[in-house]
């Protein structure tokens, strides 16, 4: 079944983090295709996020396959096993490390496809923690922006439960090559913060569904404002507006779900209704994928603004280490509140 709302009836759903999402599409996926296989460092004890928990007494070690410290090594191997029909996930243990690879991903991976005129599909898809943490700059990069200009390259970015599974699911049975990026703090593993919010856990039906790829959502409906955000920015996003509804201010939170392909119609005709946009992302300001989409929606919508595109995002500096610094460049909640009520007075 092909939907993208979850069922209201909470007997018929279960309330999970999103790396328990995400890992019950994995195995119900590896069940329903026996070419669905998995490949990482440290996997087989579950990976650095626990995405692989309890997947090798499953699928034993030919589908759960532990991988040397060579990134480029084992997504190579990767692209192979996608052009002779089988369909990998490799999970990364930090999105960051996936720059190593950088070659087998945009000169191979995403190309080969057009190369061979449709003769070659690569039906791969990369497992992302992506995001900062706490741990410094190689390890706090916004993955989803690196890679966004780059044709030939699927990118998605869940941030709730449901949206995660079928997601995953869609991204497992599509035949090109998907980033599945997830912000780090909205796993949910054990031992690892899970981010403030109303949606950090979500009810996720039992039946079998899919969300399509490139379909955007309302997370929150709104009259005056619209206000697109992503990952763990959606989030914040929500409790902003949630706490500004209160306040009298109604602000609509758009979640894209995916950066390529991008839902930009969804974006459109919210932007009709309210005549404000704001754009939230933790990705450096310069190149984001914000700056795309301010673009769009000048081009094709700029009429129906009453006020400039106002962006959030953090600064062109890389994420620093220390916390207090860390914290002083990601968007935080009265960044987006500021934003919000600036371009309210336009």
């Amino acid at each position: 079944m092909l939907t993208d709302k979850p069922r209201a009836s909470p007997s018929s759903s279960r309330e999970l983090t999103i790396v328990q999402a995400l890992r019950e599409a994995l195995r119900e996926e590896m069940r329903r295709d026996d070419q669905v296989f998995v490949l990482g460092e440290d996997i087989r004890i579950g990976g650095s996020f626990l995405f692989t928990l309890g997947l090798l007494d499953e699928f034993g070690p030919e589908r759960v396959l532990n991988t040397p410290i060579s990134e480029a090594g084992f997504v190579g191997l990767a692209i192979g096993a996608a052009i002779q029909g089988l369909r990998p996930i490799i999970d990364f243990q930090y999105g960051d490390f996936i720059f190593t690879a950088f070659d087998q991903i945009m000169q191979q991976c995403a190309k080969l496809r057009y190369m061979s005129g449709g003769q070659v599909s690569i039906p791969l898809v990369f497992q992302l923690p992506t995001g900062a943490s706490g741990r410094g700059a190689q390890h706090a990069n916004s993955v989803e922006t690196v890679f966004f200009g780059i044709p030939g390259l699927k990118i998605v970015t869940p941030a709730t439960p449901f949206d995660a599974k079928g997601l995953f699911k869609s991204a497992l049975r599509d035949n090109n090559p998907v980033l599945f990026c997830v912000h780090k703090h909205l796993y949910g593993s054990r031992g690892r913060q899970l981010a403030a919010s109303s949606i950090s856990r979500g009810h996720v039906p039992d039946d079998e569904y899919l969300v399509p790829l490139g379909k955007g959502d309302i997370k929150k409906r709104g009259a005056d404002i619209t206000l697109v955000a992503n990952g763990l920015m959606l989030h914040r996003s929500l409790n902003v507006a949630e706490a500004l509804e209160a306040e009298g201010l109604s602000v609509e939170v758009v979640d894209p779900r995916c950066l390529v392909p991008f839902d930009t119609e969804l974006v459109i005709d919210s932007v009709v209704r309210t005549s404000r946009l704001v754009i939230v992302e933790e990705g450096n300001e310069r190149g984001g994928w914000g700056s795309q989409l301010a673009a769009e929606i000048a081009s094709q919508a700029i009429g129906y603004l009453d006020a400039p595109i106002m962006r959030v995002a953090a600064p062109n500096v890389p994420v620093p280490f220390s916390p207090v610094l860390e914290s002083a460049v990601i968007p935080d909640e009265r960044q987006i509140r500021s934003a919000i009520l600036e371009l309210m007075e336009h």
